[in-house]
């Protein structure tokens, strides 16, 4: 692969006698000239150190990867400092996912002060990484400084109500972050309300995702006065939480005037008959949704035949999930499809 002018993405399977041949493909990397993706996720990296210190080696000197998937590899705090050197230098990494490495927030504090230097990184993915807030809220502040970062997937850590907080304030007054994801923390359904103050507005977050935060009808009615007045989120995620029939009947009044919003996820929110009715009443209306998620809702027949009725006269919702609900009528089923 070291001349190798045709080979874009590499997917390496290392195992636990291949060493010598781990250090050849870092070497490899250091010199080639066409690769740009490389996924080495779930490939146990971490029991070979010596593996973990060439493959930063070689991104050091590489000028051409600009994905790279090291998810579930269980680097830890020590392989994520390294990493952290790594960025520092490097000028042509974008995407970076570190999904499940338990890095902790030593490892993270590692990779923080890198970014205040790295100007190429977009995407970063530190989810279920057993990240706290004293180190979270530092990532919050680093956005005051770092200009390229758009993208941050936060999910499953030990985030809570204060790091939340300083988020919703960031959002406030950042103009480069696109996509947040916070879902599965330690939070509250008040941290639903500072969220929504902040897209009254923000004009650059398109993606956020707060499912498994603690949202009840309130913080839903404050999300849905927020997507009256935004203009530039495009997908909203807030799955399970517990904003019942009267945080639904918000969000649908909310879908009746917003015209941005393309995807909405509302699983497992006990949102019930009336939930479903309300939001029918809203498709009928709404022109811009194209993908609704009302899985795990407790749904019955009567709701699905609001939602079917909607349907006729909906021409923009082209994907419809009710799965797991309890609508017994299997023709009410056929006729809901999309």
């Amino acid at each position: 692969m070291e001349n190798n002018n045709k080979f874009s993405k590499l997917r390496l399977v290392f195992s636990r006698d291949e060493n010598k041949r781990a250090s050849a493909q870092a070497d490899t990397l250091k010199v080639n000239k066409t690769l740009t993706s490389l996924d080495l996720g779930s490939d146990k990296i971490k029991e070979g150190c010596g593996r973990m210190r060439a493959l930063v080696e070689a991104l050091i000197e590489n000028r051409t990867a600009s994905i790279l998937n090291l998810s579930y590899e269980k680097i830890g705090a020590e392989g994520a400092s390294w990493l952290a050197e790594a960025l520092k230098v490097n000028k042509t990494l974008t995407s970076l996912d570190l999904s499940d490495n338990k890095i902790g927030n030593a490892g993270a504090r590692s990779l923080t002060e890198a970014l205040k230097v790295n100007k190429t990184l977009t995407t970063l993915n530190l989810s279920s990484n057993e990240i706290g807030d004293e180190v979270a809220k530092a990532l919050t502040d680093l956005f005051r400084v770092n200009r390229t970062l758009t993208s941050l997937d936060l999910n499953w850590n030990e985030i809570g109500d204060k790091v939340a907080k300083a988020l919703t304030d960031l959002l406030r007054i950042n103009r480069t972050l696109t996509s947040l994801d916070i879902s599965y923390n330690n939070l509250k359904n008040s941290v639903a309300k500072d969220f929504a103050e902040a897209l009254k507005v923000n004009t650059t977050l398109t993606t956020l995702k707060i499912s498994f935060t603690g949202i009840e009808s309130s913080g839903a009615q404050a999300l849905a006065e927020a997507i009256k007045i935004n203009t530039t989120l495009t997908t909203l995620n807030i799955g399970c939480n517990n904003i019942g029939a009267e945080g639904t009947r918000a969000l649908a009044e909310a879908l009746k005037v917003n015209r941005t919003l393309t995807s909405l996820e509302l699983s497992s929110n006990g949102i019930g008959n009336a939930g479903a009715t309300v939001l029918a009443e809203a498709l009928k209306v709404n022109r811009t949704l194209t993908t609704l998620n009302l899985s795990y809702n407790k749904i019955g027949n009567a709701g699905a035949r609001s939602l079917t009725e909607a349907l006729k006269v909906n021409k923009t919702l082209t994907t419809l999930n009710l799965s797991e609900n309890n609508i017994g009528d299997e023709e009410a089923k056929m006729r809901i499809v999309r």
